[in-house]
């Protein structure tokens, strides 16, 4: 292992970096930046659908404080409700705009939105002065953070400056055939609805197409982001080390990654690759030690770790499409008769049956990869944040002291068990993705002849 070897893998582990952090961020299209527009004050007496909605909100919340808000405009997001432990796993898991420390301190990052009735608009998460659950308390030209989230108020009256947010409410909307989560600010005495980001998920997943899009350095990118530079430089100093050390026994952080990259290539890529395995070690070596760090690092539960991103399906679509990628752009001729159009097989079975089904394996194959990672990861995390959760389930959100004590002395032994159980996951699901992608790269680049032998 020689130092031109460990900057073909950083390059290439950069590579994957990057291409994570682009969809990870839903880019759809390719806009301009666009004009700035102001929104205009509506003319006095005339009264908009918007206006009309708000004023019923407001009589309907007028006899309730913060918090407790109902009627039209919803439920306060900061009303004291019973414990679920459901919702709180999926909020700790999913990705944000900011970073939450402890209490009311956060790491703020960098927003960058796009609007194409407004433009592009810049700036941190510090904009909105985020405090509990990563609410908000001001308006940042329209948007607003929401449980860590940025979302834009749909009335371009309150878009040309910055506002006090007192509360923000969210309802159920079925008037389309399907439930939905409308989030509410409460500005000025108004109730102003709210639209989240658009995520090209046609509404599949809750999201779509919506009148922004975001493509600020969230959570999950920073994590990201750091994991690519910490590798970076660690395998620079272990190329450094294998070049000062040249035939010599390694030793320090090249003698800790030799084993790593000795498995990887006599365990991995000769046995199913084969003789051209050099050519893929690269986005092999790349791809464990990207999965692996990101792994390690979700393992940390406070600052800069924490972050759910292998379990976020965005970033595993990216890594299973490259190995889709990779596996296809360099699959022969062999294969490709053998998958298309295979030899000694009757003409009506190839259409009827295995074209078809060969054709879906090709696509299969990689999302049985992605689901197979995010799955698993994500999993881990929420069996976590469940054990955790005993101590509020038991305890009753503080009501009782001994089902308090009782939920610690439960979930702690728990915890710590299954978080000795993800470590070895983290190692286990790098290596499995490793290993499938060595796999499927194999099929696609194997001889004829090789073929035959196995036969």
């Amino acid at each position: 292992m020689n130092r031109t070897d460990f900057r073909r893998y950083s390059l290439a582990l950069i590579f994957s970096g990057l291409c994570t952090f682009a969809f990870a961020q839903h880019e759809g299209h390719n806009h301009g930046a666009g004009e700035h527009h102001q929104p205009a004050t509506p003319p006095t007496g005339q009264q908009t659908t918007q206006e009309t909605h708000q004023e019923h909100a407001n009589d309907a919340n007028a006899s309730h404080g913060e918090g407790q808000h109902d009627g039209a405009c919803g439920h306060s997001i900061n009303a004291e409700t019973e414990f679920n432990a459901g919702d709180n796993a999926v909020h700790h898991i999913s990705d944000a705009n900011a970073i939450h420390v402890i209490g009311d301190f956060y790491v703020n990052l960098p927003i960058i939105l796009y609007a194409k009735d407004q433009g592009w608009t810049f700036g941190t998460t510090g904009a909105f002065h985020p405090h509990h659950h990563g609410n908000g308390e001001q308006t940042y030209n329209g948007y607003v953070l929401v449980h860590g989230s940025v979302m834009r108020i749909l009335d371009p009256a309150f878009r040309s400056q910055s506002y006090q947010v007192t509360d923000y409410t969210h309802r159920i909307d079925s008037s389309s055939g399907k439930a939905k989560t409308i989030y509410a600010a409460l500005i000025d005495g108004k109730c102003l609805d709210l639209e989240a980001k658009t995520t090209y998920d046609a509404g599949i997943l809750g999201g779509g197409v919506t009148n922004f899009m975001d493509f600020s350095i969230t959570r999950n990118v920073f994590t990201m982001l750091l994991t690519v530079f910490v590798l970076f430089f660690l395998l620079r100093g272990v190329a450094r080390s294998a070049q000062r050390n040249r035939g010599k026994a390694p030793k320090g952080l090249q003698n800790f990654f030799e084993p790593f990259y000795t498995f990887i290539r006599d365990e991995v890529a000769k046995p199913n690759i084969g003789p051209k395995y050099e050519k893929y070690m690269g986005y092999l070596m790349s791809a464990f030690f990207f999965i692996l760090g990101l792994n390690l690092i979700g393992q940390i539960p406070f600052f800069p770790g924490g972050a759910n991103v292998t379990g976020n399906i965005s970033i595993t679509f990216i890594l299973a499409f490259l190995t889709f990628l990779i596996s296809t752009f360099s699959a022969n001729k062999h294969f490709w008769a053998h998958t298309l159009w295979m030899p000694g097989v009757p003409a009506i079975l190839k259409i009827l049956i295995l074209t078809p089904v060969e054709i879906l394996g090709l696509f299969l194959k990689p999302f049985t990869l992605l689901l197979r990672l995010f799955a698993n990861i994500t999993a881990g995390h929420i069996v976590i944040l469940s054990f955790v959760s005993l101590i509020f389930i038991l305890g009753k959100s503080g009501e009782s002291t001994g089902g308090s004590a009782a939920g610690i002395a439960a979930s702690i032994p728990l915890s710590l068990f299954m978080m000795t159980l993800e470590l070895l996951v983290a190692f286990l699901q790098a290596f499995i993705f490793t290993m499938l992608s060595a796999s499927y790269i194999g099929v696609a680049v194997e001889e004829g002849h090789h073929a035959e032998e196995h036969h």
